[in-house]
Formats: C-alpha cells, sequence, structure tokens
C-alpha cells in the first residue's frame, strides 16, 4: 500500500468530545453547516453528541479493581497496625509458623511473647519507603522539569547509561554475596545492550519522534498537571502500600513467606500503578487528538472544558477498559520488542529462525487484542479495551502505519527511562537500608525499584501518550499531521515509504527463496 492510498482514507467516526452532530458529518468525515434539509432545526449542543457515545464497558474489570483495592488495602493496613509500635499488636503471629512446623507448642509461643519487646516494628522499615517515595517523587519532577529544556539529551542518557548502571548494580551484588540477584541485573544487563545494538539505526528516527511529541506535550500545560495530580494521588496509595509492606518484612515469618507475600502485594502494586498511568494515557490522548483535530489548544472550534471532559470519561464510563488492559499490555509490549530485537539479528540459522518466528507470530497475535494504542480509541470513542485495541491494529494494518509502528521504538526508550528512575531509588533506599539492616537489603531495594518505576511512569506516559496520539490520527488523516507540523509528516512519509519498500523486498525474497527450494519437474 502506497502513502497516497493511506492519504485518501478519512476518519469514520466522530470523536465524542467534538461538539457536532454525527448527522452533520459527510462521508468523508467532514462537518456540514447543519442539515440542509430542514435548516430551521436548532444546532446540536456538545453535551448531547458527547454523551450519547458513551457507555459503561468492561465493568467486569472495573469491579474486581475496585474489589482488589478494598481488599489489599484492609489487609495491607492489618500488617502494618500489627507491629506497629508493638510486636503482634493483633495476635497475627499465632498464625505463622515460627519453628518451621508443627512441633510449635502453647509454650514456645508464650516465650516468644516474652521476646516481643526486642521484636522488629513496622516503624523499623517504613522509613526507608519514605527515602524511596521521596527520591521517587524528586525524580519524576525532575523529568518533566528537565522535559522542556532537555528533553533530547535525557532520552540519550537513559539509552546508553542504563546498561552501565546494571552492570554496577550486578557487581553489587555479587559482592554483598548475593548471587541470585547478581545474576539477575547481569542477564539484564546484557539483554539491554544486546537489544540497543539490534535497534541502533532506528535511534534517529524514534528520536525525531519523541522530540515531536514533547512539543506537543509542551503545548498543553494542563497535561503536566493531570501527571503530578495522579503522581499525588499514587503517593498515598503508596503510603498505604510501604506501610503493610514494612510490617510484613517486620513480622515473625521467615524469608520464604515474606517473599511470597512482598511478590503478592507487589503484583498489585503494579497493576494499580499500570491503572494509574493508563487513566493518564487516555486522558492525554483524548487532549492531544482534540488538538490535532482543531489545529491547536486555543482554536475557536475547541469544545469546551475538554480536559474535565476526558478526565470524567476516563475515570468513569471507561475504567474498567483501562483496568482491563493494564493486567496484560505492559507484559506483552515489553515481550515483542525483545523478540524483534533478537529476531531482526538471528542470520540464517533456520532452526533457532523458526523457534523465535513462533514466538513472534504468537506475541502479535496477542498484541492484536492488547495493545496501547488501544487507550487513544478508548479516549476518542469510548469502546471497550478489546474492540478498541482490534481497531486501532486493523487500523494500522489496512493503510500501512503498522510498518511505521514497528519501526519506531520509541516506548522502548521510554521504559528504559522508567527503569533507570527505578533503579536510581532502588539505589537511595538501598544505600541507607545496607547501613541499617543490611540483612532486608534485597526485600526493601528491591519494592524500592518498583516504587520508584511507577512513579517516574506516571510522568513518561505523558509523552507516550503524545506518541501514540500521533500516530493514531497520522493513519486516520494524514492531513491532520500535516497541518500541524508540515516538515514532520514529510519525514514521516518518507521513513514510511521505506519501510513499505523494505518489507515488499524482503517479502520476494523469502519466495524466491521458497521457489528455488521446489524440485524441479524436468528431473522427476
Amino acid at each position: 500500500m502506497s502513502l497516497s492510498d493511506s492519504q485518501q482514507r478519512r476518519p469514520q467516526r466522530q470523536s465524542v468530545f467534538s461538539g457536532a452532530d454525527p448527522a452533520c458529518i459527510d462521508n468523508d468525515g467532514h462537518e456540514e453547516n447543519g442539515d440542509s434539509s430542514d435548516p430551521s432545526l436548532p444546532p446540536p449542543t456538545p453535551a448531547a453528541a458527547g454523551q450519547a457515545s458513551r457507555h459503561w464497558r468492561d465493568v467486569f474489570w472495573l469491579c474486581v479493581f475496585l474489589l482488589h483495592l478494598l481488599v489489599f488495602g484492609f489487609a495491607l493496613a492489618l500488617l502494618g497496625i500489627n507491629r506497629f509500635n508493638r510486636a503482634d499488636r493483633l495476635n497475627i503471629d499465632r498464625f505463622t509458623n515460627l519453628t518451621g512446623g508443627a512441633n510449635f507448642s502453647q509454650a514456645s509461643f508464650v516465650q516468644y511473647l516474652k521476646q516481643t519487646d526486642t521484636a522488629e516494628l513496622t516503624e523499623t522499615y517504613w522509613p526507608f519507603y519514605g527515602v524511596a517515595g521521596g527520591a521517587s517523587v524528586l525524580l519524576a519532577w525532575a523529568w518533566l522539569s528537565l522535559l522542556r529544556i532537555r528533553a533530547s539529551q535525557m532520552m540519550k542518557v537513559s539509552i546508553h547509561i542504563l546498561t552501565t548502571y546494571l552492570a554496577v548494580v550486578s557487581v553489587l551484588c555479587f559482592w554483598a554475596e548475593h548471587f541470585f540477584w547478581g545474576v539477575v541485573f547481569a542477564v539484564g544487563a546484557a539483554l539491554q545492550f544486546l537489544y540497543v545494538m539490534s535497534v541502533l539505526d532506528r535511534f534517529p528516527f524514534t528520536m525525531l519522534v519523541l522530540q515531536k511529541a514533547v512539543k506537543m506535550v509542551l503545548a498543553i500545560p494542563d497535561l503536566m498537571r493531570v501527571a503530578y495530580a495522579f503522581m499525588i494521588i499514587m503517593l498515598c496509595w503508596m503510603i498505604l502500600w510501604s506501610f503493610g509492606i514494612s510490617g510484613v518484612i517486620a513480622s515473625s515469618l521467615d524469608d520464604s513467606g515474606c517473599w511470597w507475600l512482598l511478590v503478592i502485594f507487589s503484583v498489585s502494586l503494579f497493576w494499580t500503578g499500570a491503572v494509574f498511568c493508563n487513566t493518564v494515557h487516555v486522558i492525554v490522548s483524548g487532549m492531544v487528538f482534540l488538538v490535532l483535530m482543531h489545529g491547536n489548544v486555543s482554536a475557536a472550534s475547541m469544545p469546551s472544558k475538554p480536559l474535565l471532559k476526558s478526565l470524567r470519561y476516563a475515570v468513569t464510563t471507561s475504567f474498567g477498559s483501562i483496568c482491563y488492559g493494564s493486567l496484560f499490555t505492559a507484559a506483552i509490549r515489553t515481550l515483542r520488542w525483545k523478540i524483534r530485537g533478537i529476531r531482526s539479528k538471528i542470520g540464517s540459522n533456520e532452526c533457532l529462525l523458526c523457534c523465535v518466528d513462533f514466538l513472534f507470530h504468537l506475541v502479535e497475535t496477542l498484541v492484536r487484542f492488547f495493545n496501547k494504542y488501544a487507550y487513544v480509541e478508548i479516549a476518542v470513542n469510548g469502546k471497550g479495551f478489546n474492540s478498541s485495541a482490534r481497531d486501532a491494529w486493523e487500523l494500522f494494518q489496512s493503510t500501512g502505519i503498522e510498518a511505521l509502528v514497528a519501526y519506531d521504538c520509541s516506548g522502548a526508550v521510554l521504559l528504559m527511562g522508567i527503569i533507570l528512575g527505578g533503579l536510581l531509588t532502588g539505589t537511595c533506599t538501598g544505600v541507607w537500608t545496607w547501613y541499617k539492616r543490611s540483612d532486608k537489603l534485597i526485600m526493601v531495594g528491591s519494592t524500592a525499584i518498583l516504587m520508584g518505576m511507577i512513579l517516574v511512569g506516571l510522568a513518561v506516559v505523558v509523552i507516550e501518550s503524545a506518541v501514540t496520539s500521533i500516530y493514531v490520527c497520522y493513519a486516520e488523516d494524514p492531513f491532520l499531521i500535516q497541518r500541524w507540523d508540515a516538515e514532520f509528516f514529510d519525514q514521516m512519509s518518507e521513513v514510511l515509504h521505506e519501510r513499505l519498500q523494505y518489507r515488499s523486498a524482503r517479502a520476494r525474497q523469502v519466495m524466491d527463496q521458497r521457489f528455488d527450494q521446489l524440485p524441479d519437474e524436468s528431473h522427476v
């Protein structure tokens, strides 16, 4: 498919934020001046046009997420209070295995109670997480602040320093005799290095897209305020979460039991953080899509209070879809990036190529139903998550934009910044923990890394939302991008043309190889 074919495609859908009546949209997606058949009819109101298209979606997952918050919030409060100021305040320790088996008698339990004055308390570890929260907020604020003046340099630092930082942390883990974590960070450093080497030629285009996304975000100052507001809300939940986690680490459970609880509560925090990030994603996507549709944020055709409308839709009718997509999207995206990087560097090893191709096609099938571009469709059209993901992916494939999306590494670059922010948070927390309680260094440090990644992710997602909105708008109607930035439109079109040519040449090469392998009929 050529670029001219994709340019002929015009959006057949009506933005729910628009003040136009769907009946006043012609077949090419442009507004008409009203109903020519009856000019006496009053013009439609913006509220009627927006609200008529909104229905509650994925309500089951909304209920699951809210129930999860209630259950885990109660459990975290209970575990934190049990060790606050006094050990075993709620007598929970009698349900734990303190001696390693059924030989734990009532006499030994009484003996344990006599020793509770020297037992560890919640407030022993809670200050460590205070450092983690403060460092995370400081890094997130610095990221958003430096975004205004040194965006390109920040992206490059994230790419080049992460591999080195992972390697240094790995060496420190080996030095502290934490061999498992040393191996984990060493493998992470190796994979990061291999991935960067495999996609090095894509970084110029990636940096171009990120710079234009930063330009879009800075043109809408309210988007920064949204990020700050959700950081504060997430930090409030983290206060409760770290309170309960401190109680878990201070509890009488053995290390195995503590780790199981830490993993469970970390998964809960990851889901909660992903929901908050994707809520910001939907809000920002709705605003960016509107700005591109109307030309600029101060255009006379812009609907009234668009940010409030986007926020209201994100936290009400579309919140269930956000909760559902947040469970799977991040993991599938990360797996897809790694497989693409490995696949491009395999060479002629047919056995390995066959295995990687199987995984690649499996992940591509999942991406069809779980991708980040669904959040733009959710923001604009209010559909369910799976429908939005499928529509976005089919739009990209039908217009050829999928070749451009696959070539872009902006999501991976932003993820590197998130991981780096988490590692810096974990380092700040780990240094203090090392001097106070070195035996709990890994438990506190690993959970602090997760806290840092989530809070920095809330800052980074503003840029990622702008990137996804730009691609969806380019697929819907390239004229929107051309009107916003003609030079950027020409650059995107040129890269798209190159990628489509590359794919065509590769497909011909594969077909030629298959025909060459067919038996020669003249010798049969």
